[in-house]
């Protein structure tokens, strides 16, 4: 035999001798190796339960026997664990000790699994979700082998008893009145004839207790209120009494005013000396010497001496001193005020806050490998101080390059000179620093930021390229999950700095690509609105959507002036052009713990006009690579069915488009611990909105739309490490929007070819 098949044949063998060995034989007498659980049978005239009570039941009997393989959801053919456990010595010593060390796997007996206690706590669940006559039962079901059995058990849930009657607390105090008021409109207490649930009452007196605190009654506890049922009045449902406990202490159920305010900020180091600041409705404590503009402490607090305390007021305090990125440590104390005059209930508010360190570092390293054949390391440095003029304000400088080699064409002997660096400053003010139309509210934080940007470029044996750009933008929210951007004015200038002749040749072959190429200013307005929501803790929405104007503002003006033709700015051309995208991520829990089914669709337009042909390259769509479809490099594929000639540069040059669409699903699920993994499917591709002679197929057509869509599957790892994902996804191509020689819609030359891994950081949407 060949050593290969020596060597498969006695791994088969192997395998076998391990299936064949006892995997009982050391279980003491009476006892049984515990197989898993079957199905659980639901019997009985009301087999239907509510979303949870099921769930909840299958927790209950969720026991793993031996060798389960947990990300597969089965147990494993070769129970390795077991069979070192019955036929190795413990007390072996070296090599083979240290081996049952790591193999071993003590057998899980049925009465380690205690069925008979599982039982109880169903019924015990089953009561707790208004099924009173619900019973369960068990029975051992056992195979060839007699010492092995697996557990069925049986649930006889019994009718449903809904809550007829609620019955809530005496109107003759002021706090009564109030839980009351909260208990008719609450969205179980105030259903008719809701099914009885102790979770569901638990989270509606957590609901009371918060609108509570929000209304002055600071001391309120959940555990104040109590229930009592009764089911005896009318057989077959309950009747619910809503009580106080009669352990509430009499301040519990009194309304608080808000008092004083006192802020101590203290500094990093520790020590200095204080120094006391009177704040429109607060008192300033500042440990000296330490930078602080009073107003930001003032714009922050959210609290009124004098008005009903809230809960609701301190969260928001916390959060908008936490925004601020300033202190590291940020704690609210309540105390009531011993001197208040007699029937004042006052309570005094203490906020303490500490220093940050003003200047944060940061280093970020990667490499990459791109569809043009480089591959090569990256940095990125930067540095912020975090409060340069004492209110928030964030002053930050990063520097980033790269470097890279080219591998994949051998007729360049200058191989080590592809590199790009970049220089951007940020200035970012906590606050709207615009004129009162940008709507802004008090109770977020808004940001105006002021950027620089330069850029050097340089492609090796095509172009060197300078790229400079300013920009002021805002950000602000007015709703809790709606965040809004506004770059009210964007300059980026572009200039072909040099160009060889094999770049220009490609340019001469196509103008299109050449006009998107010319150095010229783009003055930009951009504005975009995120909509990103949780629907409880089985569903999440993410919208996108983002328009931009270029040129516009620009080419009005020398209109108005009578300016005709081509128009300049500063003697070089300026861009004119709409764009807009959008993108919407639907995500949904399915299936066994945390396994996601996640959606995306997103579509972009761009168009020149006016004083532009085409619009710029880098303002163009193209797809393919980690986070589009991945079964494909990046700009390897579009626009449409378009794909060089025979004899024509086949570069990435001419891989863009002015229209974008994208649709992906992805089934993300645990494997164990931190490794998770994901199947997907994707499709998309770019298209020209304007006809081009150069690039034919490019167009967008409808006929010939779901034919041009690129599609591909594949599979994908994720180690998600707290903060940071590391992904790899292997992409498989089905179809190609080109002519590959191959007829039918799965295209693909061969499956060796199909195939792109790519490597990234955090999800792909």
């Amino acid at each position: 035999m060949k050593p290969t098949l020596r060597r498969t044949a006695m791994c088969l063998l192997g395998l076998l001798v391990l299936a064949a060995c006892s995997t009982t034989r050391r279980i003491p007498g009476g006892e049984l190796l515990y197989t898993g659980t079957k199905k659980i049978a639901l019997v009985g005239d009301s087999i239907h339960f509510a979303p949870g009570v099921e769930s909840a039941i299958k927790s209950a009997v969720d026991v793993h026997p031996n060798n389960y393989w947990a990300w597969l959801n089965m147990r494993s053919p070769f129970p390795v664990g077991l069979w070192v456990y019955n036929n190795w010595n413990d007390s072996a010593g070296g090599l083979k000790g240290w081996l049952y060390d790591k193999l071993v796997e003590e057998p899980v007996l049925v009465s380690d699994v205690r069925p008979q206690v599982r039982t109880h706590m169903i019924e015990q669940i089953l009561d707790n979700n208004g099924f009173f006559s619900g019973t369960a039962t068990y029975e051992l079901v056992q195979g060839k082998n007699p010492r092995k059995a697996s557990i069925r058990y049986s649930v006889n849930p019994g009718p449903e008893y809904p809550v007829d009657t609620i019955m809530l607390l005496p109107e003759k105090t002021a706090i009564g009145r109030m839980i009351d008021s909260i208990a008719s409109a609450d969205s179980y207490l105030g259903q008719r004839s809701p099914r009885y649930s102790t979770d569901s009452l638990s989270m509606a007196r957590t609901r009371i207790t918060n609108a509570l605190r929000n209304r002055g009654y600071y001391f309120f506890r959940p555990e104040f209120i109590e229930y009592l049922a009764d089911s005896v009045e009318n057989p077959g449902s309950i009747a619910l009494k809503m009580v106080l406990g009669s352990n509430v202490p009499s301040f519990a159920l009194e309304p608080y005013r808000t008092g004083k305010v006192t802020v101590l900020v203290a500094r990093n180091q520790g020590g200095g000396t204080p120094d006391t600041i009177a704040l429109p409705r607060a008192t300033l404590i500042q440990m000296q010497p330490s930078r602080l503009r009073h107003s930001t402490i003032a714009q922050a607090l959210a609290f009124r001496p004098g008005r009903t305390f809230s809960v609701r007021t301190m969260d928001r305090t916390q959060s908008q001193l936490a925004r601020l990125g300033i202190f590291n440590a940020i704690n609210i104390e309540v105390v009531p005020d011993t001197l208040a005059p007699a029937g004042e209930r006052i309570l005094d508010v203490n906020v303490y806050a500490t220093f940050d360190t003003p200047l944060e570092t940061s280093l970020e390293v990667n490499a990459s490998s791109k569809s043009n054949s480089y591959i090569g390391p990256g940095l990125t440095f930067g540095v912020t101080n975090k409060n340069i003029f004492g209110g928030g304000e964030q002053l930050s400088v990063k520097l980033t390059g790269s470097y890279e080699w080219q591998t994949g064409r051998s007729n360049h002997n200058n191989i080590f000179n592809s590199y790009e660096l970049g220089l951007t400053g940020s200035l970012a003010f906590p606050r709207l620093l615009a004129p009162r139309f940008i709507p802004r509210s008090r109770f977020n934080l808004n940001w105006t930021r002021f950027q620089l940007n330069a850029d050097l470029l340089n492609r090796p044996h095509y172009f060197k390229m300078a790229q400079f750009n300013a920009s002021i933008s805002y950000d602000w929210r007015l709703r809790r999950y709606v965040q809004n951007t506004l770059t009210l004015f964007k300059l980026t200038y572009t200039n072909l700095m040099n160009t060889t002749a094999e770049f220009d040749s490609i340019m001469e072959a196509n103008p299109a690509v050449a006009q998107s190429f010319k150095s010229q200013f783009i003055p930009q307005m951009i504005y975009t609105y995120a909509y990103d929501r949780a629907f409880g803790s089985r569903n999440t929405l993410n919208w996108q959507f983002t328009v931009q104007e270029a040129g516009n503002v620009f080419w009005g003006l020398y209109s108005a002036f009578g300016k005709k033709g081509e128009k300049k700015l500063f003697g070089t051309p300026f861009s004119q052009f709409v764009k807009g995208q959008t993108q919407l991520v639907w995500g949904t829990k399915v299936g066994p713990a945390d396994s996601w089914l996640v959606s995306r669709v997103a579509v972009g337009a761009a168009y020149a006009y006016g004083n532009s042909s085409q619009v710029p390259y880098s303002e163009q769509f193209y797809v393919g690579g980690a986070n589009s479809v991945r079964a494909f490099t990046v700009r390897s594929i579009g626009p449409g069915s378009y794909k060089a000639p025979p004899g024509q540069p086949d570069d990435y040059f001419d891989r863009t488009g002015t229209f974008k669409f994208e649709a992906n699903v992805e089934y993300r699920f645990p494997i164990a611990g931190m490794l998770h993994g994901a199947v997907f499917l994707d499709a998309g591709n770019v298209w020209l909105l304007k006809d081009d002679p150069m690039r034919p197929g490019g167009t967008l057509r409808a006929s010939s739309f779901l034919k041009d869509l690129a599609l591909g599957t594949g599979v994908g790892l994720r180690f998600d490490i707290s903060m940071l994902v590391i992904r790899g996804d292997l992409g498989i191509g089905i179809h190609a929007p080109y002519d590959t020689g191959k007829k039918g819609y799965y295209n693909m030359r061969n499956f060796g070819s199909s195939l792109a891994f790519h490597l990234a950081i955090g999800y792909p949407f």
